[in-house]
């Protein structure tokens, strides 16, 4: 995909940031000497860890340059890396692996969540949010405008885009396989929005990219045109102007023994 854009992405960063706040309140960690954000965008994840675990050596990491140097900008004072969590190795160990809206980018994760808990410390904690919202009718509209268009031919591939995250049932049976205590839950966000356009200013920064990036501008353009006024019919206009953009999100918290 074209590189993120991170100033797209922070025009909801209240939204954004709030599945942060709450994955964190619920790892169960006293103190931390290391802590790594996955993922870490343009910083607003990272600066949570950094206020709660104020003393620690802190990592962000990302394979954008452009959220990089956002979160460079926002958090001097910390170490940000570009890296592609897909194949990233490291001998260090973490108390905190923090992976906030990330990891449903990613294949095999039965895989993947062996590997990130070998790389916490006795006791330490992977905490883990994923959006839940391919059923959502905001992504069943991409895939069928994708399919139905005149781009179709392009966008051919693009259901293995982002991966289909498992059920309950299946990350608290591979967390439990490497040896993990497991704390998952899912919370649906209810976010009251100016309208279809607002909603597709919220997916043009993750959801509609892989969509979007291999058009030209005019067929940008026109996809965009389609997926609004999909999106106006299937989110109907509040009483007070508003639609309500429902965005499910699983989470889980796994701390090694």
């Amino acid at each position: 995909m074209v590189d993120w854009d991170a100033g797209q992405y922070l025009k909801f960063e209240d939204e954004r940031t709030r599945p942060s706040l709450d994955l964190l309140k619920r790892v169960p960690l006293d103190a931390a000497t290391s802590c790594i954000d996955l993922g870490c965008g343009p910083g607003n994840s990272t600066e949570l860890i950094a206020r709660r675990f104020s003393s620690a050596r802190i990592l962000g990491l990302d394979n954008s340059p452009d959220m990089l140097a956002k979160a460079k900008a926002r958090l001097p004072g910390l170490h940000f890396e570009e890296a592609d969590i897909a194949n990233w190795e490291t001998t260090e160990r973490f108390d905190l692996i923090f992976a906030n809206a990330v990891l449903q980018w990613l294949p095999e994760h039965p895989a993947l969540l062996k590997r990130l808990v070998s790389f916490l410390k006795d006791g330490g904690c992977l905490a883990v949010q994923m959006p839940n919202n391919l059923n959502e009718p905001s992504h069943r509209l991409m895939a069928q405008i994708a399919q139905d268009g005149p781009w179709a031919e392009k966008l051919t591939s693009l259901g293995r885009a982002r991966e289909t995250i498992g059920s309950f049932e299946d990350y608290y049976a591979w967390l439990r396989q490497v040896g993990c205590s497991v704390d998952l839950w899912q919370t649906t966000y209810v976010h009251p929005l100016d309208g279809a356009a607002a909603i597709v200013e919220w997916f043009k920064s993750t959801g509609l990219k892989p969509y979007i990036d291999p058009l030209s501008p005019e067929e940008r353009s026109h996809f965009h045109r389609r997926y609004e006024a999909a999106i106006a019919e299937a989110y109907p206009v509040q009483p007070d102007g508003k639609v309500l953009l429902r965005f499910p999100r699983l989470f889980f918290v796994a701390q090694r023994p």
